[in-house]
C-alpha cells in the first residue's frame, strides 16, 4: 500500500523532499500558506549562497533552469583588518573554489520548484497549516513533515540546549539585493571581517529581474552595524547599506556605488538566535511530528550554510524514508534518521559557523594570516565553506593549525602541483572502505580510507595506507590486528563519519565484535579481518600488510569514489 506523506512548508528543505520522494514513485502531499505566484511576488527570503555539495544534490531534481544558473562565484576571498595578532595589516586573499557555488533568489527556486512538482502529478495544498490541523494530517499520514518554524508551528519542537550555546542573537542581520555592481575580475564570494563591527560578505546571484549581487550585512549586537532601527522602507534600506560599506568596509564601497534595488522585495532585514531543536515534535494528542531543515537548525548566515544545511537535511531525510519501505515512521527512525544527518553534516555545519560568530582565537588568525602566504592553506579555508568537515580538527586545535601550515608549506616547498596530482589520482575509482581495530583501554578506533587492495592469495594478504598525520596512527601501531570493512553504496554516511575527527566515530554505528574484540561494521558488502604482519613508511603515509584470518562477502552494492564524488556503479555486457 502507498505510504502517506505529509510535507507542511514549502521552503528549499521542504519542496526539494518533495520533489525527492516524487521522483521514488513515493506519494507525498505538499502544503504551504502562499502559492508560488506569491512566494515569486514576495520580499527575499534569506542570504542563499549553495556550494558544491548542496548544488549536486539539487542537480538530480532535474529543473535545469536552477542547477545551471548563472553567474556562478568560482572563488572565495576574505578581507581581515585589525584584528589582535594581525593588528592593522590587512590581510587579503583569494582562492579557488573545488566547484562553483550559486545563488538563486529562493523567490525565484522555491516557486518553480512548487510548479514543477505539481506538474509532475504532485498534490500541493494552499493552507496556513495550525497545531489542530497537523493533529488531522497526524490522523490521515504515515509520516508528517514540519519544514516550516514559523508561528505556533515553531513550538512543537524543542531547543536542544546541548547543542545551542546561544541564547539569544550574535548579529544584527541585513539582506540587500541589487543592480548595477562593478564587475569582479573573478566572480567571487567576497567576506569582510571587523571585529567589533561585524562581516559583510557579497556574491553574484540570480534573482526575479535577472542577474544581481547580494549584500549581506552582519552587525555585532551594540556595535556600529547595529543600526537598523531607523530604517523603514526600502529606499532607507539600499542607502543605509550604502553608507555602512563607506563608513566600515570602504574597500568595498566603490563597486557599490552606482548600486540600485533589484526591487522593493529585494531587502530584508532581523535577527536570530542560533538554535538546534529536537528534531520529534509531539502535539496536544501526543501524536509525533518530525522536524526538517530551519525548524530543527537554525543557523546565522555568517559562513552561508543555511541552504547547505536545508538541501541537504532533505536529501539525508529523503534516503530514510525510501530506505523505511514497509516499516513505520516511528519516534526511533524520526531520532535516527535526524541523528545520521546531524552526525553526518549538520553539527559541523554548526561548529564552524559558531566559530565565527565568537573572536577568533590566535591559532585561527594565524591560519588567516597564513593564507595569503601560502595557497594550500587558502584553498583549504576556501573550500571549508562547501564542506566544513575538512576544517576539523585544524581550525579548532592550535597544533594541528601548526601542523597543517607546516603540511601545506612543505607540499609548495616539493614544486609538486599537490592539487593536480591529487586530481589525477581521483580519477581511478575506488571502492571506500572503514578499517577498525581495538584501542588503548578498550576504545573503538575507526579510520576512512580508500587506499585498500588485495596483494596476495597465498598468503592471502591485503594492505592498505594511513596518514602519517591520522590522529588515530598509534592505536593501529599497538594493535596486532585491524578489520577492513567495504561500505555499501547505503554507508555513504559512515564514509564521512569516520573520516572526520570526532570523539565517538561510533555513534550510531550497529557493529558485531570480530578477531580480538575488533568491532565490525554491519552491513558492509565484505569484511576482511586481519592480523599485522608488516609496517613500513613510505613518504607522507604507512603501508600496512595484513593477513586475512576470517573475511565474510554479503554482497551487494558497493560505495564508490571518483573524482572527488560518491558514484553508483552500473552493469555493461560483455563485449
Amino acid at each position: 500500500m502507498m505510504r502517506k506523506i505529509a510535507i507542511v512548508g514549502a521552503g528549499e528543505s521542504g519542496v526539494q523532499l518533495a520533489l525527492g520522494l516524487q521522483r521514488h514513485g513515493l506519494e507525498a502531499t505538499l502544503i504551504s500558506d502562499r502559492s508560488p505566484d506569491q512566494v515569486r511576488s514576495g520580499s527575499v527570503m534569506s542570504s542563499q549562497c549553495v556550494f558544491s555539495a548542496a548544488l549536486a544534490t539539487e542537480k538530480a531534481l532535474d529543473i535545469s533552469s536552477i542547477t545551471s544558473a548563472d553567474p556562478a562565484a568560482e572563488e572565495l576571498q576574505i578581507s581581515a583588518i585589525g584584528m589582535n595578532l594581525l593588528g592593522e595589516v590587512p590581510i587579503t586573499w583569494r582562492a579557488p573554489l573545488d566547484s562553483p557555488a550559486r545563488s538563486v533568489d529562493q523567490r525565484v527556486k522555491c516557486s518553480l520548484w512548487i510548479e514543477s512538482f505539481m506538474e509532475r502529478g504532485g498534490n500541493f495544498l494552499l493552507e496556513k497549516v495550525t497545531v489542530s490541523r497537523l493533529e488531522e494530517l497526524a490522523m490521515t499520514h504515515d509520516l508528517v513533515v514540519v519544514s516550516t518554524g514559523k508561528g505556533e508551528l515553531g513550538q512543537i519542537f524543542v531547543p536542544d540546549k546541548s547543542k545551542s550555546p546561544y541564547d539569544k542573537p550574535q548579529r544584527a542581520l541585513a539582506l540587500t539585493y541589487v543592480h548595477g555592481v562593478q564587475a569582479d575580475e573573478v566572480p567571487a564570494v567576497r567576506m569582510s571581517i571587523k571585529p567589533g563591527v561585524g562581516e559583510f560578505f557579497t556574491f553574484p546571484g540570480v534573482t526575479i529581474s535577472g542577474a544581481c549581487q547580494m549584500m549581506v550585512f552582519e552587525g555585532v549586537p551594540g556595535g556600529p552595524m547595529d543600526s537598523w532601527s531607523q530604517v523603514h522602507d526600502p529606499a532607507g534600506h539600499l542607502e543605509h547599506s550604502l553608507q555602512l560599506l563607506r563608513d566600515h568596509f570602504p574597500e568595498e564601497a566603490a563597486r557599490f556605488q552606482d548600486a540600485v534595488l533589484t526591487d522593493d522585495g529585494g531587502v530584508l532585514r532581523g535577527r536570530i538566535t542560533p538554535t538546534v531543536r529536537h528534531a520529534v515534535g509531539v502535539l496536544p494528542s501526543g501524536k509525533e511530528v518530525f522536524g526538517l531543515g530551519d525548524a530543527i537548525v537554525l543557523n546565522d548566515p555568517l559562513t552561508g550554510q543555511g541552504s547547505n544545511n536545508a538541501t541537504l537535511a532533505a536529501k539525508y531525510y529523503e534516503d530514510a524514508i525510501v530506505r523505511r519501505a514497509d516499516d513505520a515512521f516511528d519516534r526511533g527512525w524520526m531520532l535516527r534518521t535526524f541523528d545520521e544527518f546531524w552526525r553526518g553534516w549538520a553539527q559541523w555545519s554548526v561548529t564552524w559557523t559558531n566559530s565565527l560568530l565568537r573572536p577568533l582565537k590566535e591559532h585561527q588568525l594565524q591560519l588567516l594570516a597564513a593564507a595569503q602566504e601560502h595557497p594550500g592553506v587558502a584553498a583549504a579555508l576556501a573550500n571549508g565553506f562547501d564542506d566544513p568537515r575538512t576544517l576539523f580538527p585544524w581550525w579548532y586545535d592550535a597544533a594541528e593549525a601548526a601542523g597543517f601550515i607546516q603540511l601545506k608549506t612543505a607540499e609548495e616547498d616539493s614544486g609538486l602541483d599537490v592539487r593536480g596530482f591529487r586530481n589525477a589520482l581521483g580519477q581511478y575509482a575506488t571502492g571506500v572502505t572503514v578499517v577498525t581495530t581495538m584501542g588503548d583501554e578498550g576504545k573503538r578506533i575507526g579510520i576512512t580510507a580508500n587506499s585498500f587492495t588485495s596483494v596476495s592469495v597465498d598468503p592471502p594478504l591485503v594492505l592498505w595506507c594511513p596518514s602519517n598525520r591520522a590522529p588515530s596512527l598509534a592505536s593501529f601501531e599497538s594493535a596486532t590486528h585491524f578489520a577492513i570493512n567495504v561500505l555499501a553504496a547505503d554507508q555513504h554516511v559512515l564514509s564521512r563519519q569516520f573520516a572526520t575527527a570526532s570523539d565517538d566515530k561510533f555513534a550510531g554505528v550497529a557493529t558485531h565484535e570480530g578477531l580480538r574484540g575488533i568491532p565490525v561494521i554491519d552491513g558492509a558488502v565484505a569484511t576482511f579481518e586481519c592480523r599485522t604482519v608488516a609496517r613500513y613508511k613510505a613518504g607522507d603515509h604507512q603501508i600496512y600488510v595484513g593477513e586475512v584470518q576470517r573475511y565474510e562477502a554479503t554482497g551487494g552494492d558497493p560505495l564508490v569514489f571518483h573524482g572527488g564524488q560518491y558514484r553508483s556503479t552500473a552493469s555493461y555486457p560483455d563485449v
